[in-house]
């Protein structure tokens, strides 16, 4: 198992939330692959989007539901800077996972993030689970606690 796939792990069981982790052969990069995937409809699917900040240059994780786009303007006016886009090497060393396994939970530091309203409509959502071919389920409220996300509106 790796260091992601584990940290990820040790997160949802910690907080004591009820959970699926699935490995799956398939990829899960896309909220399309994933939804295939697992059986679930694109929307339940909880996408990790990163952004970089370009006054504090740290990353700004909105969590979205997978058919749906964050709008750049209203997601830099939450964030309250201008947002840019996120190389892989700060994505890594911030929350410590690859592109297309960005988890909500389990960073390796405390990442500002924001949570797609959305997603509160689905009694399960699936989020990555810190490598591109592995996924859990969640309830979306567990995970909007458990990821110290606040509840925006961002997408469209």
């Amino acid at each position: 198992m790796s260091k992601s796939l584990k940290r990820v792990e040790a997160a949802l069981s910690a907080a004591g939330v009820a959970h699926e982790l699935k490995g799956l052969t398939a990829s899960t990069r896309t909220a399309a692959e994933a939804a295939a995937a697992v059986g679930c409809e694109v929307d339940q699917i909880a996408k990790s989007i990163l952004f970089k900040g370009e006054t504090g240059g740290h990353v700004v994780l909105f969590v979205t539901a997978g058919g749906r786009q964050v709008d750049p303007e209203r997601a830099s006016a939450l964030a309250g800077e201008r947002l840019g886009k996120a190389d892989a090497d700060l994505i890594r060393a911030e929350t410590g996972f690859v592109i297309g396994g960005v988890s909500p939970v389990g960073h390796l530091k405390p990442v500002r993030a924001f949570f797609d309203r959305h997603l509160l409509s689905f009694p399960l959502v699936w989020a990555a689970a810190g490598t591109p071919n592995h996924v859990f389920s969640i309830a979306p409220d567990a995970l909007l606690g458990l990821s110290g996300a606040t509840l925006a509106d961002f997408s469209g």
